[in-house]
């Protein structure tokens, strides 16, 4: 069993990527590998609307100039997939939502391929705001089919400097008790 972590944040290494490893760190405990994607340093363009990948149904967007394909096939061939997004005015970043928008488009035309999969969504805040990229990047989990793993309270870690997520305790222990409860999960699914 595989999970894909995707860090939607523009800094590698930051606060989202520390909530992902936590996670990871109980899926690892319990003998499931991940993949850490970090999407920063790789541009990705927003959905054209072209409608392309609506005709072709072949699990491709027709923009084939970055990253998106080949992040999109690692999601397709995973068990679990991870959505991660620090808080940007009030929302998801640019680069997650790029992401989640394409591959609306994708699977609106190839219909089932994220169904039955196992999905959390994990966010890191300064402040306000955390709700709303929370719910973006579950929305997208929940309306692909996806069984949505949660913990003892949302998925959500607050700091602003890199690494200030480490100090906030309950969320850490959210992420800590999501990776058990993911772990759980797959293992009922994909046992």
């Amino acid at each position: 069993m595989k999970v894909i972590g995707i860090n939607g944040s523009p800094r590698k290494d930051g606060n989202t990527a520390l909530l992902l490893k936590t996670v990871f760190a109980e899926l690892h405990a319990r003998g499931i590998e991940t993949e850490l994607i970090e999407l920063a340093g790789r541009p990705l363009e927003g959905c054209t609307a072209c409608c392309a990948c609506l005709t072709q149904k072949n699990a491709r967007c027709a923009i084939t100039g970055d990253f998106f394909n080949d992040c999109f096939a690692k999601m397709a061939a995973a068990e679990g997939i991870i959505l991660g997004s620090p808080v940007y005015a009030a929302g998801a970043s640019a680069q997650i939502k790029a992401l989640i928008d394409r591959a609306s488009m994708v699977l609106a035309a190839n219909k089932g391929l994220f169904r039955h999969k196992v999905g959390a969504a994990v966010v890191a805040a300064r402040r306000g705001g955390a709700v709303g990229a929370f719910d973006t990047l579950t929305h997208f989990l929940h309306s692909k089919e996806m069984h949505l793993v949660g913990s003892t309270y949302w998925n959500i870690g607050y700091g602003r400097n890199i690494g200030e997520v480490s100090e906030d305790s309950e969320g850490i222990a959210n992420m800590k008790n999501l990776g058990e409860n993911m772990a759980w999960l797959l293992k009922r699914l994909y046992g």
